[in-house]
């Protein structure tokens, strides 16, 4: 029998637990204004270029008892068995279906964690960049694994959020992320390139550029012609770094630069 039972589980701790933390913005953001400051997350080594998808971030958390629960980045909307589902952005429609193919090899030992930026539709008001239709697709973008949970699950909300947000999730890094894809046949975020981190640019208006050389539109799109993309997550190998560069801080901050022409 599995030690974890879903039907008793404090299921605040689970939230909690599998929360996507965020992810800092590849120069630093000002908090007095929200512009850019000159300051930028460091890598070392080869780093992966993917694009940003503007939709909602989501989960499917595969529980050690044969179980699945689906979350929005805050909250958990679906579990298993439920008769009603919380019906917020098409979430748990998007995403019920593959919830129940990724549940059938699930380890009993752990928790496993898919998440997917779940877009189109009416989920933000860049769908429009990806579909004429309102169609909905979603594209995987991490993994999480989470054994010793037992421990973890004994902690109170306010302390995994701290474990959390100080590096505490183990996740799977591009090799293992690439092959789990192709493994389930998971539609992933585009990889754009890998370029060295000497190669990065550190000046504002050069990472601008860069982000236009490398992504002028989406590669997404679910029908329709390519509208924007929201930008690039950058990566190392191991997923022990990794930043956001988003246009609309870049445009922003050049705007404000220039005296909000």
């Amino acid at each position: 029998m599995p030690s974890f039972d879903i039907r008793s589980a404090d299921l605040r701790a689970v939230n909690s637990m599998t929360k996507y933390p965020s992810i800092p913005t590849y120069h630093a953001l000002d908090p007095r204004d929200g512009g850019l400051r000159e300051e930028v997350v460091e890598f070392t080594g080869p780093v992966t270029l993917t694009e940003k998808v503007d939709g909602t971030n989501s989960r499917i958390i595969l529980t050690p008892d044969g179980r699945y629960l689906i979350g929005s980045r805050e909250e958990l909307l679906h579990a298993r068995g439920d008769l009603i589902a919380n019906p917020a952005l098409g979430i748990v429609d998007a995403l019920r279906g593959l919830a129940e193919r990724l549940r059938a090899d699930a380890p009993a030992d752990r928790f496993t964690v898919y998440y997917l930026e779940v877009y189109g539709g009416k989920v933000t008001g860049a769908s429009k960049h990806y579909t004429d239709s309102r169609r909905i697709g979603h594209r995987l973008f991490d993994i999480a694994e989470f054994d010793g949970y037992a421990d973890l699950l004994a902690r109170s909300p306010e302390q995994l959020a701290a474990w959390r947000d100080g590096g505490g999730q183990r996740w799977l890094d591009e090799r293992e992320l690439l092959a789990r894809a192709e493994a389930y046949r998971l539609a992933m975020v585009p990889r754009l390139a890998t370029v060295d981190a000497a190669e990065l640019p550190r000046d504002l208006d050069k990472t601008y550029a860069f982000l236009t050389d490398h992504l002028p539109h989406t590669l997404v799109a679910l029908d329709g012609v390519p509208g924007r993309s929201e930008g690039l997550v950058l990566r190392d190998a191991h997923r022990s770094v990794i930043a956001k560069a988003r246009f609309q801080d870049y445009e922003r901050s050049r705007r404000r630069r220039s005296g909000g022409r």
